[in-house]
């Protein structure tokens, strides 16, 4: 945390200390050593009683990040509930950076929990929009430098992750249509493979909310049928896709 430039200490929640005449010049040794057993943790910040101070801020910054972290690491299906509250009580609009940043880190290594992670957004957003803005600007990037840099595992979870958020209408349904024909504009056995399982973590939703427009999408994916060179598998995938899909399209349709 930087250091007002008049050297008056910043409050927690961002306003400034009332006392002018309450400063420090700099922020002791001991601060920077924060990896510390939690009974030592606990005994420090009850001996920290001003709140104004740089200490005490450090500390209840260090701390609210450690824990966030951690019950990110902890949610599942059974437990969503009970973390949503715990996290809500520590500052999650001013730890926001930390929030997306580790559940990012965490769907990407357990996509297979990656509903969880949207419903967890999904809650969280009703509160904070804000929050739900960040972790959506920074899914998209991810996806594109990630898919640019063929860094495949995480390219695949960023895309289920947007998938999921568009399922629970955190995203709309036009940055899944965008996407999926950025992918089959020139195609590769890669980018196919891309599409198609996108398409089957969010085909519900659009089928739901735009069929026409998935309707054009499955009409490119035909033409690449007839026309590409993709191999055997690529083109397996996307007759499957069809088999799969085709009775429920045509009686939404209907």
């Amino acid at each position: 945390m930087k250091m007002l430039k008049s050297n008056v200490v910043p409050e927690l929640g961002g306003t400034s200390n009332p006392h002018p005449s309450e400063t420090i010049s700099a922020a002791p040794s001991w601060i920077d050593k924060l990896d510390m057993p939690s009974t030592k943790r606990l005994r420090i910040e009850n001996s920290l009683t001003d709140k104004l101070t740089f200490e005490y801020q450090r500390l209840a910054w260090e701390t609210s990040k450690k824990s966030i972290k951690s019950l990110v690491k902890q949610v599942n299906k059974s437990n969503l509930p009970i973390i949503i509250r715990q996290l809500l009580e520590n500052n999650i609009v001013r730890s926001r950076g930390i929030f997306v940043r580790a559940i990012i880190k965490t769907q990407e290594k357990s996509p297979i929990n990656t509903n969880v992670y949207a419903a967890l957004i999904c809650i969280i957003n009703r509160k904070f929009p804000q929050i739900g803005e960040l972790i959506c600007k920074r899914l998209i990037l991810s996806f594109r430098q990630t898919y640019k840099s063929n860094d495949k595992s995480n390219y695949l979870a960023s895309a289920k992750f947007i998938a999921h958020l568009i399922n629970q209408n955190i995203l709309n349904e036009i940055i899944a249509l965008q996407i999926v024909v950025s992918l089959l504009e020139n195609p590769t056995d890669d980018s196919v493979e891309l599409a198609i399982g996108f398409l089957k973590e969010c085909f519900q939703k659009l089928l739901e909310v735009n069929p026409q427009g998935l309707d054009s999408v499955y009409s490119t994916l035909r033409n690449l049928l007839d026309k590409s060179s993709l191999n055997k598998t690529s083109q397996d995938m996307i007759e499957t896709l069809f088999a799969v899909e085709k009775d429920q399209f045509k009686s939404h349709l209907s």
